[in-house]
């Protein structure tokens, strides 16, 4: 069976609560809609250290590019819409962070923050559309006034 997300706090205050109101573990699985496995699993964890949490959020490597990282990375990128990543990354690698970045990390940190070739493809997409009934809106308009002389 595969692994599934965390459940959030609120999941699990959800759970000891119902649980806590009188509701045997399967109401509770047919009221939440967690697992059963989950659903015991929580409550028996809050019946032992009264805390539910996971504490799931330190575990793992920290990244190299964190939220001032992020922000510096979106500053570099709109002083230099035009950059390619390489550039991205020089710039980035330049601006006096603590750890150099691989073009690897740049191209998924700019994938992470909005920035991707998909996404200027789509917004040219909509700006050619939006240009086109423009200019479809501006001849009716244009049509009408010749109509009225």
């Amino acid at each position: 069976m595969g692994k599934s997300r965390d459940l959030s706090e609120f999941e699990r205050g959800m759970i000891v609560g119902a649980r806590r109101a009188g509701c045997s573990i399967a109401e509770t699985v047919n009221l939440l809609g967690f697992s059963k496995t989950a659903v015991s699993r929580v409550y028996r964890e809050w019946c032992a250290k009264q805390k539910t949490s996971s504490h799931r959020e330190s575990c793992g490597r920290k990244r190299l590019v964190d939220e001032s990282g992020e922000r510096t990375m979106e500053r570099v990128v709109e002083e230099n819409n035009h950059a390619t990543s390489v550039q991205i990354q020089a710039l980035y690698n330049s601006s006096g962070q603590e750890k150099a970045i691989s073009l690897t990390t740049t191209r998924r940190t700019l994938k992470r923050l909005g920035y991707s070739r998909m996404s200027q493809r789509r917004d040219t997409l909509v700006q050619a559309g939006l240009d086109a009934l423009s200019a479809a809106t501006s001849c009716a308009e244009q049509l009408e006034d010749q109509q009225r002389l």
